[in-house]
């Protein structure tokens, strides 16, 4: 909404010194949202007077149009003598009054003006169009002014060329602030000053001989009025006043009856439609469209209607689209293309936001009149609007207002709110007490009663009023947010983390220990991901949850796996060169259920039961927590020490372990096979001493690796942190510190090629009992020394007492324990016995 501060002063004695920036300063500690302050003739310098044309001359010999005019300025150049100026305009004649700059003065741009010889002719100033002097884009000829006006006369007071325009932004709940009434309202309220109503208008009463309209869906139009102005001169234009406060709010002047439809829309908030009465057949009727039915709006478009559409219509169909756009049938008529309208009929309804905003939307076709309807028009706006429009049309095109009156309003049931007075001091924090509360709520057009406890009536033009706390809000914002005192919060005691928060953060912790960094994505994908990752068509993953209206066509599912998501942004990065890379994700998968149902809706004005909660839990899909890792390029850095090592399966099944140290559980490794991952390097996990698979790790299947644009060898690691924590959370010991030397034994163990390393470790640890403190497999060998479908696994077991130094033969018979015990689990053979 564009807010000329010239037309504010109109309706709001602002402070003569109150410049826009002070206003907007003013609007936005009320709470409203001043995107600019436009500085409109900032650099205008005069002199800019009106002119007559006493004399033109036709030059020929040129490629265009140029003309020699003799222009009497009056006194403005200071002899009174006419003044000679050369233009290219043709639209204006000997006698007219138009706008001249003269030498010494500065236009928008800026752009001196000064005497210069140009065509064989010496031009002192200029004869000026509306673009010239920042009016509009209009460049097709000067400006011709009524004939009133005086050569000499200051036409930069005249054509209000300068002047402070405020642009606000609108929220939706703040409707009325798209008119220079509300805004003005929100102005007094922050000024203290009392308001000019413009809708404060002496309206005749509704009468029976008014035009005939007829209203078969009130609940899409539950208010109607219609006025007739007759005798209206089709010739008369809008004044220099009412075409400039169009244009300063952004709105092009087009003819009278349009731009006083939409004058009043913008100071009163009421949209407005004039009819051309003979062009209407028969009454007015309101209803909802007819399957199939057409309408052509004023756009010259023919739409096909819905059965939604509520439209306004007479004998010969539409000739409306309600709160929208009106019809071509019967538009008002330009005198320029026949013999013009002299007949109006003015609307001023109320229709149903919801209906117009689905109307606008389903026809591609906003316009300002649904942009007021959706936000929420006045109801009792209507009359005094349509009283507006008509006296202008009298007062300027020479009208007669008939003296019947339409308006057919269906009951409004009297919105009451029970407030406590002390509400806003204690939403604030702070003590307004209960004669601010009162004052400031009648600010804003409510009507209070009562004291401890107090009955408001919000204003017709403020339906986002509904309950204590939006009353509330009203009195904290008017006095002010920057006054509400800056208080920490009473945390109650026994309050903090829960134990699942606490374990999300330690193995967030742990992986930026590690060396991984965390990233964020968008938690949606589409069928193209899943065939990046070579999942089989009947894997489960695909089963997803769509979205009804998603952000992007491509990606209208919730996703089941973080790896779409994180791949990405490693591939992203490697693109812009980072091509060592370590990065993870936290965040929730969304997995539909085999039984799906329908979520209900309860009421607003309660909580919900018990029941209704769990069938709304019910209707979700599970959203278990998980935890992913990537890894591309050098994990250790190459350097002048020597060469780094490449990222590995290893590391990704090594970020498995570290997520689940912070978690406090053991996992189990084993190879395992599933998609994206290359079938021989799949790691599966488990939690220890169970069969629960929590994740996979390992190297990305070399198909993926190319679908997806990534490095070669690219690593990743996926778990299921509610799995791994399933067991709940157990009691973490710290480690025995020995004081007494470490004993080191090694082992090298030959096995069959398909004995897993965990289980000759788990063996190898059960069978060495107390005294083992730590064991590491440090290498992998195979070969013909240990023959075909065999690998020699090597581990160092270190050995350590609490009480005392180990002698050899502790630590030789402690290794010869776990060796027996991995041969009789595993089979192995002692290398070189």
């Amino acid at each position: 909404m564009r807010v000329p501060l010239s037309w504010l002063r109109e309706y709001v004695d602002l402070p003569a010194g109150e410049t826009g920036r002070d206003v907007a300063e003013r609007l936005v500690r009320a709470g409203l949202e001043v995107e600019t302050v436009e500085q409109i003739g900032a650099d205008f310098k005069g002199p800019l007077v009106v002119g007559e044309v006493l004399s033109i001359e036709e030059l020929s010999g040129f490629k265009k149009p140029i003309r020699h005019c003799f222009v009497n300025v009056g006194d403005a150049n200071g002899t009174g003598d006419p003044q000679e100026i050369v233009c290219g305009a043709t639209n204006f004649a000997v006698g007219d009054k138009v706008v001249v700059v003269l030498p010494g003065a500065v236009l928008p741009g800026p752009f001196p003006i000064a005497a210069r010889k140009t065509y064989g002719h010496t031009s002192a100033g200029m004869i000026c169009s509306a673009r010239e002097l920042g009016m509009g884009d209009d460049h097709n000829g000067i400006i011709v002014l009524p004939p009133e006006y005086e050569p000499g006369t200051d036409a930069i007071e005249l054509l209000q060329l300068v002047d402070e325009v405020l642009d606000i932004a609108v929220t939706p709940d703040r409707g009325y602030c798209l008119s220079m009434r509300g805004v003005a309202r929100e102005a007094a309220a922050a000024y203290g000053l009392p308001l000019a109503d413009p809708a404060l208008l002496d309206v005749p009463p509704a009468n029976s001989f008014g035009y005939l309209v007829k209203v078969n869906d009130q609940t899409g139009c539950d208010r109607f009025v219609a006025r007739t102005v007759v005798g209206v001169d089709p010739n008369a234009k809008s004044p220099i006043w009412l075409q400039r406060r169009l244009q300063k709010s952004g709105i092009r002047p087009i003819s009278l009856t349009v731009d006083i439809t939409n004058y009043v829309m913008l100071e009163v908030g009421q949209p407005l439609h004039a009819y051309d009465k003979q062009r209407v057949d028969g009454p007015i009727t309101v209803r909802r469209a007819a399957q199939g039915e057409t309408l052509t709006t004023l756009d010259g478009v023919e739409r096909k209607l819905s059965a939604e559409d509520l439209l306004i219509c007479d004998n010969s169909g539409p000739i409306g689209l309600a709160g929208v756009m009106g019809g071509a049938s019967t538009e008002i008529l330009d005198p320029a293309a026949g013999p013009g309208t002299t007949e109006v009929i003015i609307e001023a309804a109320h229709f149903d936001a919801v209906a117009i905003a689905r109307s606008a939307k389903r026809h591609k076709l906003p316009s300002e009149a649904s942009k007021r309807f959706e936000r929420g028009v006045d109801p009792e706006a209507t009359r005094a609007a349509a009283q507006r429009a008509v006296d202008l049309l009298v007062l300027i095109a020479g009208g007669t207002a008939e003296a019947g009156v339409t308006d057919i309003a269906a009951p409004h049931p009297v919105r009451t709110i029970t407030i406590a007075a002390d509400l806003p001091d204690r939403v604030a924090g702070t003590g307004y007490g209960r004669e601010t509360v009162t004052r400031r709520l009648q600010e804003i057009g409510c009507s209070v009663s009562g004291a401890d406890i107090l009955e408001v009536t919000p204003p017709t033009w403020r339906p986002d009023l509904t309950d204590p706390y939006d009353l509330a809000e009203e009195v904290i914002r008017l006095e002010g947010y920057d006054n509400v005192p800056a208080r920490m919060p009473n945390v109650p005691p026994g309050k903090g983390l829960t134990e699942a928060q606490r374990v999300h953060r330690r193995i967030g912790v742990a992986l930026a220990a590690a060396g991984y960094v965390e990233v964020n994505n968008y938690p949606f994908l589409g069928e193209p991901a899943f065939e990046a990752l070579g999942l089989e068509a009947d894997d489960r993953r695909r089963r997803t949850v769509k979205l009804v209206n998603p952000l992007n066509d491509e990606e209208p599912a919730l996703r089941t796996t973080l790896l779409p998501g994180l791949l990405g942004a490693l591939r992203r990065n490697v693109g812009r060169g980072n091509t060592d890379l370590a990065v993870f994700e936290t965040g929730t998968v969304f997995l539909p259920k085999d039984e799906l149902s329908v979520a209900p809706r309860p009421a607003v004005d309660h909580r919900p039961s018990d029941e209704e909660l769990a069938a709304l839990d019910a209707a979700l899909p599970d959203q278990p927590r998980r935890i992913a890792v990537a890894l591309a390029g050098e994990r250790l850095p190459s350097g002048w020490w020597g060469k780094g090592s490449q990222a590995s399966w290893a590391d990704a099944v090594e970020a498995a372990r570290t997520v689940a140290r912070a978690a406090g559980v053991e996992l189990t490794v084993r190879q395992g096979q599933l998609a994206p991952w290359h079938p021989g390097r799949c790691a599966e996990l488990l939690v220890a001493g169970t069969d629960r698979v929590v994740g996979h790790a390992g190297e990305l299947h070399p198909r993926v690796v190319k679908a997806l644009g990534l490095p070669a060898r690219t690593a990743a690691m996926e778990i299921d942190v509610d799995l791994l924590t399933a067991d709940g959370a157990e009691r973490v010991n710290g480690p025995a510190v020995s004081g007494f030397p470490v004993a080191t034994q090694d082992v090298a163990l030959i096995v069959d090629t398909a004995v897993p390393a965990a289980e000759v470790e788990a063996a190898l640890r059960a069978g060495a009992g107390e005294l083992l403190e730590a064991i590491r497999l440090f290498d992998v060998f195979t070969g013909e020394q240990v023959g075909e479908g065999r690998k020699s696994l090597a581990y160092a077991l270190r050995f350590r007492a609490v009480d005392r130094t180990l002698t050899a033969d502790e630590a030789t018979a402690a290794r010869e324990a776990a060796v027996a015990e991995a041969v009789a689990r595993t089979g192995a053979v002692l290398r070189g016995a």
